[in-house]
C-alpha cells in the first residue's frame, strides 16, 4: 500500500509540493484569525497577543511532517540524481548572505504592506524561551526553505510554463513564469520589495545551477543570518 500511495502521489505531482505550503498558510491564517477575534471574545482574549508565539511550533511540526511523508516524491531533492557541487554551495551561501544584507536595508515605508507581526520568544518566559528560539530557527532555516522552494521554484515556476510541470526541466526560463512568481513571492512578505529581491536571487540561482538544492541553501543561509541578527539585536519585528 505504501508503494501505491507514493506512486499515486508522484503521478499527481502537484500535491506533495502544494500541501506543505497550504498547511503553512492555514496556520498563518489561524494565527491572524485568533488575533482578530480575541478582542471580541473573552474566551480567547488572552490568546490574541500570543497566538503566533504558540502556533508557530505547531505550524513547523505540521509542515515538517508533511514534507517527511512526501519526501520520496521529491525527485528534485534526490541526492543521487541532483548532486550539488561545492562551488554551487559556496555560491548559494554568498547569495544568501547578500540577500540578508539587502533585506534589512529595504524596510522603506513605501515598500511594506500591513504590519509586521514579529516573533518574540521572550514573551513565553524563562522556561520556554530557549525552546521557542530553537523551534523558530529550525522552522526558518530548515522547514521554510524546503517548503517554499518546493512550491515556488519547483512547482509554480514550472506550472506556469505547463500544467504538466514535471515534464518541464528545472531552471527552464520564460519571462512570464519568472515575473509572475517574482511578484507573488514578494506579495507573500510584509516587505514586498525585499521579498521580490530575494525571490529573484533564488530563482536566478536555480537558472544558473538547474538544481533546487542551491536555492534551498541560499534561502536557509538568509534566514539563518536574519535569525542571528534578530537574536543579537532583539529587533523582533524581523521575525
Amino acid at each position: 500500500m505504501t508503494g501505491v500511495r507514493f506512486a499515486h502521489a508522484q503521478r499527481s505531482g502537484a500535491l506533495p509540493r502544494l500541501l506543505p505550503f497550504a498547511v503553512y498558510l492555514f496556520f498563518l491564517a489561524l494565527a491572524e484569525l485568533i488575533t482578530w477575534v480575541s478582542p471580541h471574545l473573552s474566551a480567547v482574549a488572552a490568546l490574541g497577543p500570543l497566538a503566533n508565539l504558540w502556533i508557530y511550533p505547531l505550524k513547523t511540526a505540521a509542515v515538517l511532517a508533511v514534507l517527511v511523508y512526501f519526501w520520496p516524491c521529491y525527485d528534485e531533492l534526490n541526492a543521487k540524481r541532483t548532486a550539488v557541487k561545492p562551488r554551487d554551495v559556496l555560491l548559494a551561501a554568498v547569495i544568501g548572505v547578500v540577500v540578508y544584507v539587502l533585506w534589512v536595508r529595504m524596510d522603506w515605508p513605501w515598500a511594506t504592506q500591513g504590519q509586521p507581526g514579529g516573533y518574540n520568544p521572550l514573551l513565553a518566559g524563562d522556561r520556554m524561551e530557549k525552546v521557542l528560539v530553537a523551534v523558530r530557527l529550525l522552522g526558518a532555516v530548515i522547514v521554510v526553505p524546503v517548503m517554499e522552494e518546493l512550491f515556488w521554484r519547483s512547482f509554480l515556476l514550472r506550472y506556469l510554463i505547463s500544467p504538466r510541470f514535471q515534464t518541464v526541466p528545472l531552471g527552464t526560463f520564460t519571462v512570464f513564469s519568472f515575473l509572475a512568481t517574482l511578484v507573488l513571492f514578494g506579495l507573500e512578505h510584509h516587505l514586498w520589495l525585499a521579498g521580490m529581491m530575494a525571490g529573484a536571487a533564488y530563482t536566478l540561482l536555480l537558472y544558473g545551477t538547474r538544481r533546487l538544492w542551491p536555492s534551498i541553501i541560499a534561502h536557509a543561509v538568509t534566514n539563518l543570518a536574519l535569525g542571528i541578527h534578530v537574536l543579537l539585536t532583539q529587533e523582533w519585528h524581523w521575525w
